[in-house]
Order: structure tokens, then sequence, then C-alpha cells
């Protein structure tokens, strides 16, 4: 019974891992020095926050951009 249960718990790790990598295993950086969401310069509001979504890295100058980024990811990623 632990077995299976290990064995799931993995299976859901690994397939979490595999969720923020592109289809190569290899994530595509980030190819601009401002916010894909406000346009502000990275890290004109403090320290840059970086995430990774659908194996692409996508940075941010701040909290709140990230909030809007979540709520529509398509609509941002347009502009990469």
């Amino acid at each position: 019974m632990k077995s299976l249960f290990l064995a799931s718990a993995l299976g859901l790790l690994l397939s979490a891992c595999a969720a923020t990598t592109g289809p190569s295993g290899a994530t595509k950086p980030y190819p601009k020095t401002t916010c894909v969401v406000s346009g502000n310069a990275l890290g004109s509001m403090g320290p840059v926050i970086t995430k990774v979504y659908q194996g692409q890295e996508v940075k941010f100058c701040c909290q709140p951009c990230v909030k809007k980024f979540d709520a529509n990811p398509a609509k941002y990623l347009e502009k990469l």
C-alpha cells in the first residue's frame, strides 16, 4: 500500500515538473528587458519576479503584474 502511494506521489511530482518546461525539456528564456504586463523596466519596482509558464520564462516588475498575467496568460504571451 505504501509503495502504491509513493509511486502515485512521485508520478504527480514528475508531471508537475514537466508542466514547467517546454517540449524539449528546456525553458525558453525571457527575451525582453521590460515587464510583459505593464511594460515597466524590469527592476524598476523592486526585485524582478520570475516564473515559468508552459516552458516559457516570464519576468514581472511587481506582484500585481503576476496576478494580472495569471488571470489571462494567453493575452500576455502574445507579446513575446
